[in-house]
């Protein structure tokens, strides 16, 4: 399994993709779909290949300032690594 590090850029896995509605996004993946909402939905939106750990972690701590560091450091990692694990993510 790869590490997630500072220069990771996560990303959807092969075959998975948004769905659903604007309003209901949901991410649909080989085995099913979840529904994504709040910084779990902002977290995956900023997972577009572009921007590394790091950078989506600045944006969050933008984002939600009275937020602990930490926390948001520590929240944004167990999230991607569970997605990873459940092969929705890549990086």
């Amino acid at each position: 399994m790869a590490e997630l590090i500072e220069t990771s850029i996560p990303r959807f896995s092969a075959g998975c993709r948004w769905g659903g509605t604007t309003d209901a996004p949901v991410v649909l993946f080989p085995e099913g779909a979840i529904r994504v909402e709040g910084t779990g939905r902002i977290i995956l939106e900023l997972c577009d290949g572009h921007f590394t750990l790091a950078e989506i972690t600045q944006k969050l701590e933008a984002q939600f300032m009275l937020a602990p560091k930490d926390k948001i450091r520590a929240d944004v990692r167990l999230f991607l690594e569970q997605l990873h694990a459940k092969r929705i993510i890549d990086y």
